[in-house]
């Protein structure tokens, strides 16, 4: 087989599926998978169809196509997701990072950049709560570190929590790929619920937690991606056990007000949501006392991200 054929065989493959778990880009998906076995990019790909497959690569690419057509996504086959620049290993024990997840880095880099032009020795302490693949904390850090060109000592601490150990390993592991060495000392991976285990205080806290209602968890998941259900159902308590409200707040009633209580004097809250629950969002940060409070808009123009500062 040779990767003209290969192409062929993949597309009508994927289009060949007619249950839930179709490929919605069978083409594209074939030529990602291709790319990916042969360790080769699209103009390789699209210009020598005619070189042959190995055995052994013609082997994978069936596998791999097998597993696209089970409706696991790209990511988790190739472990790789682009995230604001970066490429980050992925495995079915994180959430694959969204693009409008880039608003929440995109903002917390803009109120970094601007405290240290105010002042470049100040020490600026941070918190990535719910990390899983540590996208937002270490694209937030990776962004700092070359803006500045600060490498030791760096004037950032970051923290990176999450309650599960398997999404820690994965942080670790992007940590290890896209931060220089002499920064590791500054950041600190920490597993507990919620801010349990995390001790300090930080001028900015930055949460991706798990906010979909739990019929909603449910639907998403009937195309096969196999996303972890603890990074995506909002409807828990701390224990763990079943919210009252299915509204995907359980989880965010908790952070909130934990989060404020690890705020520096002046420090910021900012929280992805669902379009669905962002006002509800909005308004448990009023509660909890934050200030300056607004919703920003994703890509899309659904809301998204709710802001807010505590009191200096």
């Amino acid at each position: 087989m040779n990767i003209q054929q290969a192409r062929r065989f993949g597309t009508k493959t994927l289009c060949a599926n007619n249950t839930a778990t179709k490929s919605s880009s069978p083409a594209l998906d074939a030529d990602v998978l291709l790319q990916h076995v042969l360790h080769c990019d699209k103009t390789f790909v699209l210009f020598h169809g005619e070189v042959v497959l190995s055995s052994e690569q013609e082997s994978q690419f069936k596998s791999a196509i097998a597993l696209r057509n089970t409706g696991l996504p790209i990511a988790y086959i190739t472990k790789n997701k682009e995230f604001y620049g970066l490429d980050f290993f992925i495995t079915p024990d994180v959430l694959i990072p969204k693009p409008d997840t880039e608003l929440l880095v995109e903002y917390a880099v803009d109120v970094l950049k601007q405290k240290l032009a105010a002042n470049p020795n100040l020490p600026l302490s941070v918190c990535d709560m719910c990390t899983g693949s540590g996208c937002v904390g270490i694209s937030i850090l990776h962004e700092i570190i070359h803006a500045n060109s600060i490498l030791d000592p760096a004037p950032i601490r970051m923290v990176l929590s999450d309650i599960s150990e398997k999404a820690l390993c994965v942080a670790q592991k992007n940590l290890s790929r896209l931060v220089p060495n002499d920064v590791h000392k500054h950041v600190h991976l920490v597993q507990g619920n919620l801010f349990s285990a995390v001790s300090g205080s930080f001028d900015l806290i930055v949460a991706n937690p798990p906010y979909i209602p739990t019929h909603e968890v449910s639907l998403l998941l009937r195309d096969g991606r196999s996303e972890p259900i603890l990074a995506l159902n909002g409807d828990v308590d701390l224990l763990g056990n079943p919210s009252p409200k299915h509204d995907g707040l359980g989880i965010m009633q908790n952070l909130v007000p934990q989060a404020v209580q690890h705020l520096a004097p002046g420090g910021i809250l900012a929280v992805e949501t669902g379009e669905y629950n962002a006002e509800p969002t909005e308004s448990l940060f009023k509660n909890a006392g934050l200030k300056n409070r607004h919703i920003e808009k994703d890509l899309s123009g659904s809301l998204r991200m709710v802001v807010g500062q505590k009191a200096e």
